[in-house]
Order: C-alpha cells, then sequence, then structure tokens
C-alpha cells in the first residue's frame, strides 16, 4: 500500500487487529443468521511524512450509511464541550450575523445549533442520512453528501466561510488531499479552519488501540497534520489539547499569506514531536502492549464468570466492538450491554451478537460487574448510573475497577 498522503510506499506496521466487522454495523435480531462481512484491520506507518493510517479494504459509502447510528447528542459531556467552543470561537473570531460558519460532519446538530442561536448564518454538510435528519429537525441547514473538492466548489459559489469546522472528521477520510483542497477553496481570504482529532500520541502512550476501526482512515500527530496541511498552502498558526476522545488536538489554520502569527505553543509541540515521532522506534512496542490488554481483560472476565458474577457492559461504542471482537469476547462473558442511544437498543453488537438493551433494565438483571467502554466519559456514566448497586470497571489502558 501507498501512504494516502505522500504516496510512499507503506514498509512499517503499528498494530494488527486481525480481521473485524464494521464498528457501528448494528445486527437487528432477524440478521443474526447471516453471514457478516469482516475485513482487516490493521495500521500502518509512514517513514516519509509520518502519517499513520490503516490499510484500506472499506469505503466510506459503507459506513456512513442511511443507518448509521452514532448520535453525537447522546454524550452530556461532548455538547458541553460542543457549547464551550461555540463560545470561544465566536469570540475569537468575531462572527456575527454577517458571517458564515460550515461545518463538515455535523451529525445531529450538537455543535451548529449554537451558532444559530447567536443568528450566525450556518450549514452542515452530513453524509450518513439517520443524523443528518436529526440536524434537520434542530433548524440545521444540511447537504446530505460526502465533502470534497468538488462539493466545494459548488457550495463556494454561493459564499466561502469565515469559519470551517471539521471536528472529529479528519480521520474518517480516505483521500486525503482533496478534502484539505476543498477546505482551502471553501475558505476565506482572513478566514479559519478548526480541526479536531484524536492525537496519536496520547493514543500510544495510553494503548488506546480500541479507538482503531474502519472508519478512522488516519491517526494524527501534529507533524503529519503539518505536512499535509503545508502543502496546499495553509498554515496551523495555533493548536491547543484537549480532553475528548482520551486525549486529541484542536488545530486553527489559515491561508498562509494571512498575517496572523504562530504561536510559541503549537512551535514548541512541533519541536517536542521532533524528537520522537520521525523515529520508527517510536511505533516498535506498541503491538505488544495490545496484546498484553488483551490478555488481561479474558483473563479478569474468565475470573468473574468462575466466580459467578455477572458482567455487562455499557456503552454500545464503536470502541467497544473493536474491543471485543479483538478478544474474542461474547455473550457468554459479557451478557449485556446497556446503552442510552434508542437508535442501538433492540440490536446486536457486531461481531459479538451481544444484545444492546436500554439502561433501564440495570436493575431488572442486576449485574455485578459492568465494563464501560467508552472509557473517555468514564466519569459521566457512572454518575448517571450511580444509584445501582454494581462495579465499574474499564480495560484500557488497565483493568482498573473505578
Amino acid at each position: 500500500m501507498n501512504c494516502r498522503n505522500c504516496k510512499n510506499i507503506l514498509k512499517y506496521e503499528l498494530v494488527n487487529l486481525n480481521l473485524s466487522p464494521l464498528a457501528n454495523d448494528y445486527l437487528k435480531k432477524n440478521n443474526l443468521n447471516r453471514e457478516e462481512t469482516y475485513y482487516p484491520l490493521n495500521v500502518l506507518v509512514c517513514n516519509k511524512c509520518w502519517l499513520v493510517q490503516t490499510n484500506d479494504f472499506v469505503l466510506p459509502k459503507k459506513i456512513f450509511n442511511k443507518d448509521y447510528a452514532y448520535f453525537s447528542s447522546v454524550s452530556k459531556s461532548y455538547l458541553d464541550h460542543a457549547k464551550k467552543f461555540s463560545e470561544k470561537i465566536i469570540k475569537l473570531l468575531k462572527l456575527n450575523k454577517n458571517s458564515r460558519v460550515i461545518e463538515i460532519a455535523c451529525n445531529d446538530g450538537y455543535l451548529l445549533k449554537n451558532f444559530k442561536k447567536n443568528n450566525i448564518k450556518c450549514i452542515g454538510i452530513e453524509p450518513s442520512i439517520s443524523v443528518a435528519k436529526a440536524a434537520k429537525k434542530v433548524g440545521i441547514k444540511v447537504i446530505t453528501k460526502f465533502f470534497s473538492n468538488y462539493l466545494s466548489k459548488k457550495i463556494s459559489k454561493k459564499g466561502k466561510a469565515d469559519l470551517i469546522i471539521a471536528n472529529n472528521v479528519y480521520a474518517h477520510v480516505p483521500n486525503i488531499n482533496d478534502f484539505t483542497l476543498g477546505l482551502k477553496k471553501l475558505l476565506k481570504p482572513n478566514g479559519t479552519i478548526v480541526l479536531e482529532f484524536q492525537y496519536l500520541i496520547s493514543l500510544m502512550k495510553y494503548c488506546q488501540f480500541d479507538t482503531i476501526y474502519h472508519e478512522h482512515f488516519s491517526y494524527f500527530s501534529l507533524t503529519a497534520v503539518n505536512n499535509i496541511i503545508k502543502k496546499f498552502n495553509l498554515k496551523i498558526y495555533d493548536v491547543e489539547k484537549i480532553n475528548t476522545h482520551g486525549g486529541s488536538l484542536r488545530v486553527y489554520i489559515s491561508h498562509k499569506n494571512n498575517s496572523i502569527k504562530i504561536t510559541n505553543s503549537l512551535k514548541k509541540l512541533l519541536q517536542e514531536e521532533s524528537r520522537y515521532v520521525k523515529k520508527i522506534k517510536f511505533y516498535s512496542n506498541f503491538k505488544d502492549k495490545v496484546k498484553k490488554i488483551k490478555n488481561n481483560l479474558l483473563n479478569y472476565l474468565i475470573k468473574l464468570n468462575n466466580n459467578n458474577k455477572t458482567v455487562c457492559a455499557y456503552g454500545a461504542a464503536a470502541k467497544g466492538n473493536t474491543l471485543l471482537n479483538f478478544a474474542g469476547i461474547k455473550s457468554d462473558l459479557i451478557k449485556y450491554v446497556f446503552d442510552k442511544a434508542s437508535s442501538k437498543q433492540g440490536k446486536f453488537m457486531p461481531g459479538s451478537h451481544i444484545p444492546i438493551l436500554d439502561p433501564r433494565n440495570i436493575p431488572i438483571i442486576k449485574p455485578d460487574y459492568i465494563l464501560i467502554l467508552p472509557w473517555n466519559i468514564k466519569e459521566e456514566i457512572v454518575k448517571q448510573l450511580k444509584l445501582f448497586k454494581v462495579k465499574f470497571f474499564i480495560a484500557i489502558p488497565k483493568i482498573k475497577v473505578l
């Protein structure tokens, strides 16, 4: 395979998670006896531009379809994060009723509704019909197509953007160069692009291998993103470390000839990364850490099972499906998965076929232990379920009873 950014031949593997079904392809009861499609899930490292990326096997249209089940508004902590960001960026860029905001992958309108409340013109781009409908219900104008350079040209004929937001979508893009060119062409001369993405360094430091699934084509260091952005006469002028998804970066981008100064925090982080990101040795022991987490979780679940403890999980998250399928966990070790998203309730986890139930079933089933699969919002989940007499635990980066 060639690097999706620089076309360099990829020779180095970060990790191989074997075969896995699509992480958000939840099954209905009448589909349980049908054959599921499993795809290779391995991640490679480019030793030229340092982009970490999955091997290509799945087309985006197969993943982001009319039944796409991830709704951003389900998480209160993520709604709070979106509100704080919108308040900050409106002040920072002095956005008003004459400004234009475009969000790529607007999901269910969780973010753009904050701009709409401030009478700022906004448009969402969202290819998944299920979540696009939800965004339209809260009054967001949505284009239900995949973003591309071609679509960017069409949209820009009606006006370019003062602010383009592409939070947690850059990793979902197979053609990263076409996407970035589209961002450039849609941006006003003095406009800003904001990207948020899970930070590769956090992923590796805390062995967050469960965030690897087919929806994510790339995993980014600041170095890799900077290498991509510079090719299109754009520049990153600032960066922030944020807590979402177990550790993410938020980068601020402008046209290269924009007079805005590059911050010291950006220079410092690029310099810090240069000490390890550009060395293959940095990526070499990740496989062993992943294997250890898998074995520890299996041993712990078997121990609980042997002691006649009922174990369930909470959060039918994509990351949970990566973990369950890589470890080969089925309903004999984890009886049910609880999730408050109605779009997932009554369905079954892909691969493992563990039933997904409404959390109101917890007092009926009375589990002794609950494994929190979306560990990045564990505090929110424990707070929601604190009335239930159950022990909560996480598996990543290690087994920990909360």
